[in-house]
């Protein structure tokens, strides 16, 4: 059996991962001078699989052209502040928080599609018990 439908979800996790752990360096240095937050967009990574060429296994002719993320190659970008402040750092706790909170809830839901497509793998392996 090929394990080709977990790639999906296992990119998406790595990447979620990833950006959380800019997010949370740029919360930890809010108060350091000359510290400028960072951020890593889904699309850029995307779009690096794409021009890399990869793409998923297709069985059939009617199958639609698929990209799988094989490797994250990200290209950290720097916020822009709305405000700029006097030591140079360009963290803004708020902006920071949400972008968090929504990568956690990103992060869950991949877990919740992952969860799902081994919850329906469990089902047909037991004959739907």
């Amino acid at each position: 059996m090929d394990i080709q439908p977990f790639a999906q979800h296992e990119q998406a996790l790595k990447f979620r991962a990833l950006r959380n752990l800019v997010l949370t360096s740029n919360i930890a240095n809010a108060d350091t001078p000359n510290y400028k937050a960072q951020d890593i967009e889904f699309s850029d990574v995307l779009n690096n699989a794409r021009a890399d060429g990869l793409s998923m296994k297709k069985t059939r002719d009617k199958h639609l052209e698929t990209v799988a993320m094989s490797t994250l190659n990200p290209a950290m970008k720097y916020r822009i502040p709305t405000q700029p402040t006097l030591d140079g750092n360009t963290v803004e706790t708020d902006v920071e928080q949400a972008a968090f909170a929504e990568n956690a809830v990103q992060y869950r839901a991949s877990l919740a599609f992952l969860n799902g497509q081994i919850r329906t793998l469990r089902y047909a392996i037991k004959g739907g018990d």
